[in-house]
């Protein structure tokens, strides 16, 4: 009885969080030390991470979709089938960037590239993301994440939901403070440099030890992502969001390192998001876990499962 009391107490306390996320996530009056208005939270991402075995083929992608499907229409929540998913799943190639003793990572910032294929051909400008991710609002809130480079750029902050490291039926939250922008902004020649990565990305200064010092992929790894978008998500009164099932395996030898659903929820002022479809959400993304508690993969990330492709165990505030 005691044990069951500790965890019902937990759960409240982790809704409790989440809500008051979203409650305290509107305009701040502090700024940047460049004047700039601090950023505030203006996405909510829940994540599902997967076993990858489950996934051979993109009919097991479909099978997963219906599963979404099902448990979306048990607790009420509005499922439109996305088109695509159809089609083949889309592919993309991530790799992920690093000083050789992980200085990055182990100070909850993560650099990765991503190259998106159509048809097997390279298409776009490649994307350049620098993110601070970790479990403390406060501190993803006070990182100043605007960079000085040419061109356009976005920053995008989040709070992440993930299950509960031990058990399904509950989550946890992380804060992803972003800035996007493609690699043909980025000067050729020196972009492992981290000197050159500093000029353009102040936030990472703090982290330099010399002008020599460079980043390089990470564990050597190139990661393919193969993607299929499944569906929109409608929880009422505007809160909308589409998801998709993603697998990570590395290039060329394809070892499956680990799967992932998503759906993601964009909204202006957090406090105008109605009680109700705030809480058809943390509904539906609980039931979730318990359909698919043989499928969870707990405690892991997808940049985690990177990291550690050689065995290597940073830390780091995940």
């Amino acid at each position: 009885m005691a044990k069951e009391e500790h965890n019902k107490n937990k759960k409240h306390n982790s809704r409790n969080k989440l809500n008051k996320t979203f409650r305290s996530s509107g305009p701040n009056i502090n700024a940047n030390a460049n004047g700039t208005p601090l950023d505030r939270i203006q996405y909510l991402e829940a994540k599902l991470i997967l076993k990858p075995e489950r996934f051979t083929s993109a009919r097991s992608f479909q099978k997963f979709g219906k599963i979404v499907k099902r448990v979306a229409k048990r607790v009420g929540v509005g499922f439109i089938k996305d088109k695509r998913a159809r089609l083949p799943p889309e592919i993309r190639e991530v790799v992920f960037f690093d000083t050789p003793d992980f200085r990055l990572y182990n100070n909850a910032f993560i650099l990765r590239r991503r190259i998106l294929y159509v048809d097997g051909f390279p298409v776009g400008d490649p994307e350049i993301v620098l993110k601070f991710r970790h479990v403390d609002e406060a501190k993803a809130t006070k990182i100043d994440l605007h960079p000085k480079i040419a061109g356009k750029y976005r920053i995008k902050f989040k709070a992440e939901a993930l299950p509960l490291k031990d058990r399904v039926g509950g989550y946890r939250l992380l804060y992803s403070h972003n800035c996007e922008f493609g690699l043909s902004q980025v000067p050729e020649g020196r972009r492992t440099s981290m000197a050159l990565l500093c000029q353009g990305l102040p936030a990472l200064t703090k982290l330099k030890e010399s002008d020599r010092q460079k980043v390089t992929a990470v564990n050597g790894g190139i990661v393919e992502e193969v993607l299929l978008p499944l569906g929109q998500l409608d929880f009422g009164k505007g809160m909308c969001g589409n998801c998709n099932i993603a697998l990570w395996r590395t290039r060329g030898d394809h070892k499956q390192l680990v799967g992932e659903f998503t759906f993601q929820v964009k909204f202006d002022r957090s406090e105008d998001i109605a009680k109700k479809p705030r809480k058809l959400g943390i509904q539906f993304y609980v039931s979730l876990q318990h359909d698919l508690k043989d499928w969870l993969a707990l405690g892991v990330t997808k940049t985690g499962t990177v990291y550690r492709l050689n065995g290597n165990a940073p830390q780091n505030n995940e």
